[in-house]
Order: structure tokens, then C-alpha cells, then sequence
């Protein structure tokens, strides 16, 4: 996705406050609307917006909700935007919209295995984050298995969702030979852990790999070049953290 300016970002809410308080009433959970609403929103408002994919992606990810919205929350809750089938969406309320990495655990020491031309010149986006975490076997020492990558940027569909992005997917295979799907999200600079990518990474894996468990995996880049990965599950319906470690690569002998 493209980094907005700050004025875009701005208009991106405005678009999104639009729409959601066109069909907003107390007491309901659920605003759906549609692709086309979103076009005529941006049109009537007289912005021009190359992707429309980026307002749902500032929301989630960057910026979060426009202040109204927000303070049409709940105690509790807050609003996220779902797919909800093709060219559909939904403002549903929800315990948790984004997920922030623990600023008390202590940070595990990882012999940098990253390849010195990747290093030289990688960025601080979700595709740096990608690459280190492929170099370095993080899955494996986070999930304790053996894993293979099979896809990054895996754009796909979800019956009841729409269109989806996977950030990463890899299987992986125990000591006793049980495989497993693991979904990767990555998020750099800015951007943030959603509990909304989560579930939409989620749902693919069990509609496609129907019968093979699944463990889902956030990355965030974090200050001083720490990595946070946690992993995350549904439980009863909310997105939640199962484990959370960080690691930090360092010359082999500092190890």
C-alpha cells in the first residue's frame, strides 16, 4: 500500500465518516456498505483517489478511525472495517482493532544471518521485514518448527470476505510430522498489527486448507532493529495473542 500525506490521510477519514454515519444508528454492531458507496463518497467529496484500497488500509493499519466515528465506540469497543464479500464492506465493533507489541520482555539475541547486500540496502517497510525474517529462520525459532515459504504478497479471495492480501505463507511440519498453515503479517514504520488481517488471513487458510491447522503470525519492526513476532488465535470470536517474544539480530560473537 502507498504512505499517504498527512492531507490525504485526512481526506481518507473524511470519506470513511461519510459512509459509515450515512447508514449509523445506535445500537447495532454492523454498518455495511459497498464498494460503489465508497466510489460515490470520494466523488461527491471531490477527491481523487488512485486506490481506494488505501482509505480501508489507513484505518486499519496507519491512522485509525476519523474522531466521530471513534466516539460513536462503546466503553470497550472499537470499529474496524472488514470485508464482507466481494466489493462489500462492514464497520463492525470489536474488542481489539489493532495489536501493540509489549514494551517489558526481554529481547532475544539472534546471529544476524541476513545476506550484507540485503542489509545494505533493505528499507524499513513490510518487504525489508519479510526478507530478514525469511534469512533468519524467525518462524522456526518463534513457532518451534521447520517451515518452508511457499508465497509472499498472496493475493487471494474469501467467500464470505472478498478479496484478501497474505503478506507471507508458509508451511510448516513438526517432529512428528503434522503440518501446519502459517500466515505472516508483517508491518514497518508506521503501520500496525490488525486483528482484522488476522482473521481475514485465518479464514483463507480454513477455506482452502480445509482439515490442516493453522497458526497465524504478526512481525512488527520495533526501535533499536527489534523484531516483535507474536502469534495469534480466535478465541470466543476475538483476535487474541498466544505468545509474544522479540529478538534482535546481532554479530555472531556478541551472541
Amino acid at each position: 500500500m502507498s504512505d499517504p500525506t498527512g492531507a490525504e490521510e485526512n481526506a481518507y477519514k473524511t470519506v470513511l465518516a461519510r459512509i459509515f454515519f450515512a447508514k449509523y444508528v445506535v445500537g447495532p454492531t454492523t454498518v455495511d456498505f459497498s464498494r460503489a458507496e465508497l466510489e460515490s463518497a470520494v466523488k461527491d467529496l471531490g477527491l481523487v483517489v488512485a486506490n481506494l484500497g488505501d482509505i480501508l488500509y489507513a484505518a486499519r493499519s496507519r491512522n485509525g478511525m476519523p474522531a466521530a466515528i471513534v466516539l460513536a465506540q462503546p466503553p470497550g469497543m472499537e470499529w474496524v472495517i472488514e470485508g464482507a464479500g466481494k466489493s462489500k464492506y462492514r464497520f463492525r465493533l470489536t474488542r481489539f482493532a489493532q495489536i501493540l507489541p509489549r514494551s517489558d520482555l526481554a529481547v532475544i539475541a539472534i546471529p544476524d544471518a541476513t545476506p550484507e547486500i540485503i542489509r545494505e540496502y533493505r528499507l524499513d517497510d513490510e518487504q525489508a521485514l519479510l526478507a530478514v525474517i525469511r534469512y533468519n529462520r524467525f518462524i522456526d525459532i518463534f513457532l518451534g518448527l521447520t517451515t518452508y515459504s511457499l508465497q509472499n504478497h498472496l493475493r487471494t479471495s474469501v467467500a464470505a470476505i472478498g478479496q484478501i492480501e497474505i503478506d507471507e505463507l508458509y508451511v510448516g511440519i513438526d517432529s512428528g510430522g503434522r503440518r501446519c498453515m502459517i500466515p505472516v503479517q508483517a508491518k514497518g514504520g508506521k503501520d500496525r498489527i490488525t486483528t482484522v488481517q488476522t482473521r481475514q488471513d485465518l479464514a483463507w487458510c480454513d477455506e482452502r486448507w480445509r482439515g490442516t491447522p493453522s497458526r497465524a503470525v504478526a512481525a512488527q519492526f520495533m526501535a533499536d532493529e527489534r523484531v516483535a513476532l507474536l502469534e495469534l488465535a480466535l478465541q470466543d470470536d476475538e483476535v487474541r495473542v498466544v505468545e509474544e517474544r522479540h529478538y534482535k539480530l546481532v554479530p555472531a560473537p556478541q551472541v
